[in-house]
C-alpha cells in the first residue's frame, strides 16, 4: 500500500514554492521521495523551503519566474520543461481586494494573469514531455472560491473559477494519455492571503463559525491531497476539483 504513494525517483515542480500553501506541498511531496524544483518570484537556492527539503534527503532547486509577466514565464517553461518533470503543481497565486466598481484595472490583469493564464502556460510548455512519455500528474490550486463569489475580489474569483474549468478542459484532452489532471480548492488557510480576513475579527469569527472543523486550516493541511494527487494512487482520478476546507462546502 505504502507504495501507492511513493514519490521516490520523480521530479515535481512546485510554483510559489516558497512560502504558505506551495511550501507545504513542496515538503510533502519531498517527505514522499520526490525531488523539487521550487519555483517563485524570489526564489533562491539558499532559501528556507530548499534547506528543509535537503532535510529529506531529496534535491532542491530554485528557480525564478514573475508569473505577471508572460515572457518570464515562458522562458521558465521552456526551461522546465527541458529537465522533464514528472509532476507540476501550480500553486502560485495572489489577490487584489476593492470592491467591482472601484477594482483597478491593472489589478484585474494581473490577477487574472499570475492565476489562470500564467499556470495555463507553464502547464502548456511542460505537459508535452508527460504526454511524449504517457505519464504524468498536474495538480492546480484552485480555491472555494472557483465555487462561490467571494467579496470584494472579482478577478480573484473569476481566475479561480476559470482553474476549475480549465483543470476539467485538460483532463478531457489527457487522460486518455496517461496524464491526470486535477486541482485543489483549499479552505480557509492561514496564510499571508488570508491576512486580511484573520485581522477583521467579524469576518474572522463568521468564517470561523461556518467550518465544521471548528478552526482554520494550516498550510500542513494540504500535504496529504497533494502527495494523493501526484502519485499512484490517483491514477483513475483526473478533471476532479478537490475541497481540502474543514468542511465548509458541505455546510
Amino acid at each position: 500500500m505504502t507504495s501507492l504513494f511513493d514519490l521516490s525517483g520523480h521530479t515535481a515542480v512546485v510554483t510559489g514554492a516558497r512560502r504558505g500553501i506551495g511550501r507545504a506541498m513542496a515538503l510533502a511531496l519531498a517527505q514522499a521521495g520526490a525531488d523539487i524544483i521550487g519555483v517563485s518570484a524570489h526564489a533562491a537556492a539558499d532559501d528556507a523551503v530548499g534547506e528543509a527539503v535537503r532535510q529529506t534527503g531529496r534535491h532542491y532547486r530554485a528557480v525564478t519566474v514573475d508569473f505577471g509577466d508572460r515572457a518570464s514565464t515562458i522562458a521558465a517553461g521552456e526551461e522546465l520543461a527541458a529537465t522533464s518533470p514528472d509532476i507540476l503543481v501550480n500553486n502560485a497565486g495572489t489577490i487584489a481586494r476593492a470592491p467591482a466598481v472601484e477594482h483597478p484595472l491593472a489589478d484585474w490583469d494581473r490577477v487574472v494573469e499570475v492565476n489562470l493564464s500564467g499556470p495555463f502556460v507553464l502547464t502548456q510548455l511542460l505537459a508535452g514531455p508527460m504526454l511524449a512519455r504517457g505519464r504524468g500528474k498536474v495538480i492546480f490550486t484552485a480555491s472555494l472560491l472557483s465555487f462561490q463569489g467571494g467579496i470584494n475580489v472579482p478577478g480573484y474569483a473569476a481566475a479561480k473559477s476559470g482553474v476549475a474549468g480549465l483543470t476539467r478542459a485538460l483532463s478531457n484532452e489527457w487522460a486518455a494519455k496517461g496524464v491526470q489532471v486535477n486541482a485543489i480548492a483549499p479552505g480557509y488557510i492561514r496564510t499571508d492571503n488570508t491576512a486580511a480576513l484573520q485581522d477583521d475579527e467579524e469576518r474572522s469569527s463568521a468564517i470561523l463559525g461556518r467550518i465544521p472543523a471548528g478552526r482554520w486550516g494550516e498550510a500542513s493541511d494540504l500535504g496529504g491531497a497533494t502527495v494523493f494527487l501526484a502519485s499512484p494512487a490517483s491514477d483513475y482520478v483526473t478533471g476532479t476539483v478537490i475541497p481540502v476546507d474543514g468542511g465548509w462546502m458541505g455546510r
